[in-house]
């Protein structure tokens, strides 16, 4: 298995996978075809999400902020550094290029698929903040994934990353709006470009808000390989796909069994 570096490591480049042929691949649910009228219900304000993810995150904040001082306190006593880091990473891409009154471009090209967000920026750009669990400046140069058994962690990181406290400061996140309790892990726009060229449809991940877990993240853990995104991406439009408040809880009560456990974490 090869780590995903942009291009094929491990499959051909430029596959042609289409969403449909994804979720047919085996995944949990239905064989459906992922239309774009399910895309434009799921691109939308879901009223029930937004106030599970909010009623949820007043009371993780609340009930979690002895665990979240805790946390804070050992970054900053362990390594220098600040204690929150904030990254940029993608959010929900509203923007469908089926929208457009014409289906050709000036070149004669169909452009029914594109999107200029998502060729250009992809969709919403966002500040996301974790506790810090590396060492400062961690990144020289391009963005790199994180590796097991990554030099760069700390030793107050390695726990935090294996019980999951360092993402409980996306919970402010959820409440700006940029992220959903459930939803595909946020990507930086850097990797996203990067899989693409593996996986043209892997913008469509970008049809709902990203989620602190998710579908993916709870079934696959960490994944930085050619083959775990082929399967991330399939888990993502399954849940997209089926998107229900039942789905949401099953979900939130799989990751209560994924953090005691540290399936999965890097």
């Amino acid at each position: 298995m090869s780590f995903y570096t942009g291009g094929s490591t491990g499959k051909p480049s430029n596959l042609n996978i289409s969403s449909t042929a994804v979720l047919s691949a085996g995944y949990a649910g239905r064989a459906t075809e992922f239309t774009p009228d399910r895309k434009d219900v799921v691109a939308g304000t879901i009223l029930w999400k937004r106030v599970l993810d909010v009623a949820l995150s007043l009371t993780a904040l609340v009930l979690l902020s002895p665990v979240m001082l805790a946390a804070a306190l050992a970054v900053k006593l362990t390594s220098p550094g600040p204690t929150i880091f904030s990254q940029e990473r993608v959010g929900l891409n509203r923007r469908v290029g089926y929208r457009r009154r014409s289906t050709r471009g000036s070149n004669g090209e169909d452009r029914r698929r594109k999107d200029r967000r998502v060729l250009v920026g992809f969709g919403k750009p966002f500040k996301m903040y974790k506790f810090r669990t590396m060492v400062a400046d961690a990144e020289k140069g391009r963005p790199v994934w994180a590796q097991k058994n990554d030099s760069r962690i700390t030793r107050v990181g390695a726990l935090l990353r294996r019980t999951r406290i360092d993402e409980l400061p996306q919970f402010a996140n959820v409440l700006k709006g940029d992220m959903s309790i459930v939803g595909p892990r946020p990507e930086r726009a850097y990797f996203i470009a990067q899989i693409e060229k593996d996986l043209p449809e892997f913008q469509n991940r970008l049809r709902t808000k990203p989620g602190i877990t998710g579908l993916a993240q709870v079934e696959l853990g960490y994944t930085n390989t050619v083959e775990g995104m082929y399967d991330k991406l399939g888990f993502d439009l399954t849940y997209i796909r089926d998107l229900t408040p039942l789905a949401d809880l099953r979900i939130l009560f799989k990751t209560v069994s994924v953090v005691f456990t540290g399936k999965g974490a890097y």
